[in-house]
């Protein structure tokens, strides 16, 4: 085989990475800027290729906003999703469907998206409009899913179900902001594990239809 035709297969496959590379950097250079202060040049530089070779792709820093979210965070709350048909246990479901948040999202690049939404929304409200249609609500109606699952079993004490995804997650999305803020200069919050297990022990005891006795569901 000719190394004319060695090259060729690689060109193709250097170009399919593309994308990937420009969603990777714009993620990189979000979290550590802001969505305002990144601007396109910045996000070409960072994948090491010309704003030209950019704009093959994204016409704009929005649509590479939504690119980042799509290949990112939509998966994480797919596969969230997914686990609705794999746990029959309500309790292990909800944990599962939170733990795996953190996982996948929280404890990663990715947890820094929702610090810079929370600061930049009102600024750019096309773009806060569509996190909160693909991300959000999405994401709380997963854990309203779950809930609703251990109401129904009895196992779960009723609850305002339009509520309660947004208390559930929030303890989670302090956790992650203050990674990606207060952490850099304060140290951490605290022990991670710790938190994680007095968050899921302090939400379980308040969502289950009877006391917890010693020993059960820890």
């Amino acid at each position: 085989m000719s190394e004319t035709a060695n090259a060729e297969p690689r060109r193709r496959r250097r170009k399919e990475a593309r994308p990937q590379e420009l969603t990777s950097a714009a993620l990189a250079l979000f979290v550590e800027k802001g969505f305002a202060a990144t601007k396109l040049d910045d996000v070409a530089a960072r994948a090491g290729v010309s704003k030209g070779t950019l704009y093959l792709y994204f016409d704009s820093k929005e649509a590479l906003f939504k690119a980042v979210i799509q290949e990112g965070v939509v998966p994480a709350i797919a596969a969230g999703e997914a686990l609705l048909d794999e746990y029959n246990d309500p309790v292990a479901l909800l944990r599962a469907i939170l733990y795996g948040w953190w996982e996948r999202i929280g404890s990663t690049e990715l947890g820094g998206i929702p610090k810079l939404m929370m600061s930049e929304a009102r600024n750019f409200p096309d773009v806060a409009v569509y996190y909160h249609e693909v991300v959000i609500q999405r994401g709380l109606n997963l854990i309203r899913a779950a809930i609703s699952r251990g109401i129904e079993r009895g196992i779960f004490r009723q609850v305002d179900l339009e509520t309660v995804g947004s208390v559930l997650i929030a303890p989670l999305l302090h956790l992650a902001v203050w990674r990606h803020s207060f952490a850099s200069c304060c140290g951490p919050d605290t022990n991670i594990e710790h938190y994680l297990q007095t968050y899921f022990d302090v939400i379980l005891d308040g969502l289950r239809a009877q006391p917890l006795r010693s020993g059960e569901g820890r």
